[in-house]
């Protein structure tokens, strides 16, 4: 039978060293465990070891006088991830660190399970001394890449060490009711009698909520359509494109799917999901399968139109820019491993392209709402703000949301915000040119 830590193991070496996706990860080592539960802990282990890492990592480098990285990379994770049972999972003194002692053995290291036991008795030991040092440090308090803690302590001084905290606190499951197959209080009945615990939100008409992560496969309802997995900020989407029967409708980079699926749930339209990556496309249509609904998903880049479009204009536009996914870290943790300061520039190029080029496929009169999963001004109203200058029929549409605040064009959710993700939108409208003569 695996060892569950072992696995957990190999899986975060080869997110936090190689750059491989927590999905990714996940996706090739959990099949190897059959018990559900063991399953849990893996993606409890690693995902408090990516939330983690730069912390812990940065911890032993204290702890070992010649750091495993590069000769052992899957001991080098495995003792970070000793480390977080001690101090995030806060498992048992004696149960951690046996369990992690014997997961060497697992990955035939034998010869270190003497090392690996005295660095976490040495953290023990030391623990008072250790903590005080990787707290004094921001970037090692909040295990945030340092260019990250500067971003955001710049562009939101007051909010940044809550932003941060935010980032490492495990979020709610929060479900959004697909409306064509039941109502919220039908499935909230099908939960209870399953014995699970859910709660309407308080402000979001189609979300549930609920206190932990479960395996949503096994939850009543999933297999036939009646749920999907959105974020309650990722759901403001829906309300703000204020999509009516019968309107031509763009979801413009639309994978996984979830705002194209929302749109589809809440009324009958003409709607077109466009994605330029045909392998996250495919989780498009396995949305849309699952769900029972009726989308046109194309295949192109958003940028340029006129190798898919058809020459008629769009009502609504929803444009859920590439972006950094900095308003997503509590969900994502790898994100803060693989993301650079570098990436910034060539996606604001990128978000900039996208919505110049769409814009001309808007009606007049339509309504188009740029949305990021970002918390980086540079992202959202550095992109948004331009565009209105140089673009004199475009005009914001103000609004406001029970969480968040206003930002120097449209609205942002920073992380944490009403317990949601990070997101921002903002919402323009086409002027007609026939109003105006």
């Amino acid at each position: 039978m695996p060892d569950t830590r072992a696995l957990a193991a190999h899986a975060l070496a080869a997110v936090a060293l190689r750059g491989v996706s927590l999905r990714e990860a996940m996706e090739r080592e959990a099949p190897k465990l059959a018990d559900a539960r063991d399953r849990a802990l893996l993606m409890a282990l690693v995902a408090d070891g990516a939330r983690w890492w730069l912390r812990f990592d940065a911890a032993l480098d204290r702890l070992l006088a010649r750091p495993l990285r590069q000769k052992d990379p899957a001991v080098h994770a495995l003792l970070v991830l000793g480390l977080v049972q001690l101090e995030v999972l806060e498992l048992a003194d004696y149960a951690a660190v046996a369990a992690t002692v014997e997961a060497v053995r697992a990955l035939k290291r034998p010869q270190l399970a003497g090392l690996v036991n005295a660095v976490l008795r040495r953290w023990q030991r030391e623990r008072a001394a250790h903590l005080a040092a990787l707290d004094a440090r921001p970037e090692t308090r909040h295990a945030h890449p340092r260019w990250l803690v500067e971003a955001i302590s710049r562009d939101w001084p007051a909010q940044a060490e809550a932003v941060m905290a935010a980032d490492n606190r495990e979020p709610p499951l929060m479900l959004r009711v697909n409306r064509r197959r039941t109502t919220r209080d039908a499935l909230l009945e099908r939960f209870r009698l399953d014995g699970q615990t859910a709660e309407p939100h308080a402000w979001l008409a189609d979300a549930l909520v609920l206190p932990h992560s479960v395996d949503v496969t096994r939850l009543p309802g999933f297999a036939d359509g009646l749920f999907a997995v959105q974020d309650g900020a990722a759901q403001v989407a829906a309300d703000l494109v204020e999509a009516h029967a019968g309107q031509r409708v763009l979801d413009a980079c639309a994978a996984p799917g979830g705002k194209a699926c929302h749109l589809a749930e809440r009324a009958d339209l003409d709607l077109t999901a466009l994605e330029f990556d045909s392998q996250r496309a495919d989780r498009i249509r396995d949305n849309l399968r699952r769900l029972r609904l009726d989308v046109r998903l194309r295949i192109g880049d958003a940028g340029m139109p006129q190798r898919w479009w058809d020459r008629v204009p769009f009502d609504r536009i929803l444009i859920d820019a590439p972006c950094s996914a900095t308003g997503v870290l509590r969900r994502r943790p790898d994100v803060r491993l693989h993301r650079r300061a570098s990436d910034i520039a060539a996606l604001n190029a990128q978000q900039r392209r996208i919505l110049v080029a769409l814009w001309p496929l808007l009606a007049p009169g339509g309504r188009l709402v740029y949305a990021t999963c970002s918390l980086l001004r540079a992202e959202n109203e550095g992109i948004v703000a331009p565009f209105l200058a140089a673009h004199a029929d475009a005009a914001a549409v103000p609004f406001t949301l029970p969480v968040g605040q206003r930002a120097a064009v449209g609205w942002q959710i920073l992380p944490g915000d009403g317990d949601l993700d990070g997101m921002y939108y903002a919402v323009l409208t086409k002027r007609d040119p026939s109003k105006h003569l």
